[in-house]
């Protein structure tokens, strides 16, 4: 049976991550030395040691994440676990992950475009007032008809029953307020903007101009975008699909159903920290077997 690879996304990061990777293999080791010197800051000391307010921040988290789950699929991949390995997406800044692990780029390359994705992403943050929430039960249809009547929008299909919405703080606030007796549940989340929405639209625009001169090969895995749900494989349309994506709905729930449809897989890994995809998979499909890896004594024996 093929195996597949899942990449977490911004929110799963946590103080402490990769440390015991980094302590216990020399490959985690020598990936999270050769970031500090592709950024030129100390991205180690904050993964591992904190605080916490500087991991959250956009610009940090971001390549914090696509570092860690390098690590863990390089660690996989040396370990002899992926010799069957056909397939591979992530939720939003996992993407960016996913396609370094099919070849699309080299690690150090995908961390330059990781950092300058979140450094653009926070300078948006900065510059508008952007808030999100999720809804717990309703459909997308549903939602998205919510979302028209408060001018926000769709930024996430997560699984059946958990949307997050994004737009204006005012906005989202205003849709929180009105959403007693049509859904589940409606609560806002903790970030610091409104990430897939237009409010993004400057991060996009600076982002497009960024990547466009950058190398991209063609996957050697069969690689999912966030923008269609669908496959990709054109290095042109990824890098276009990454630039739309900054500002579009991430459609992870499409993402995994065609995953485990198009290649047969039963089998995934996620790499990343905090379990989010497995929790999502399991309420996408239950057949499906997700063993989320964060830390060394998770890896598979």
């Amino acid at each position: 049976m093929a195996t597949g690879l899942l990449f977490s996304g911004q929110g799963a990061q946590t103080v402490g991550m990769g440390r015991s990777l980094y302590e216990n293999s020399e490959i985690a080791k020598a990936l999270y030395d050769e970031a500090n010197e592709v950024l030129g800051w100390d991205l180690k000391g904050i993964c591992f040691d904190g605080p916490d307010e500087a991991l959250t921040e956009t610009k940090v988290c971001q390549p914090a994440l696509y570092v860690h789950g390098y690590a863990i699929f390089s660690i996989l991949k040396a370990q002899g676990k992926l010799n069957d390995l056909k397939t591979a997406c992530g939720l939003s800044l996992g993407e960016l992950t996913a396609l370094a692990a099919a070849g699309v780029y080299d690690f150090a390359t995908g961390l330059r475009l990781v950092a300058e994705r979140g450094r653009l992403m926070q300078l948006a943050c900065d510059a508008t007032k952007g808030g999100m929430a999720a809804v717990i039960g309703g459909t997308p249809e549903e939602v998205q008809a919510f979302c028209d009547e408060f001018d926000i929008e769709i930024a996430n299909l997560n699984c059946p029953g958990q949307i997050v919405i994004s737009g204006d703080n005012e906005k989202v606030l205003e849709a929180v307020a009105a959403s007693k007796g049509r859904f589940k549940l409606c609560k806002p989340l903790n970030v610091a903007g409104a990430y897939h929405s237009r409010l993004m639209t400057s991060a996009r625009d600076a982002f497009a101009e960024f990547i466009k001169d950058f190398d991209f090969k063609a996957p050697e895995l069969v690689v999912y975008t966030n923008v269609t749900g669908g496959q990709i494989s054109d290095p042109q349309a990824i890098k276009d699909a990454l630039v739309s994506q900054v500002v579009s709905s991430v459609r992870f729930e499409e993402n995994l159903r065609n995953m485990a449809a198009d290649n047969a897989v039963s089998d995934f890994y996620e790499c990343g920290p905090g379990k989010v995809l497995a929790g999502f998979a399991k309420r996408i499909d239950k057949s499906l077997v997700v063993t989320p890896i964060s830390e060394f004594d998770e890896l598979p024996a």
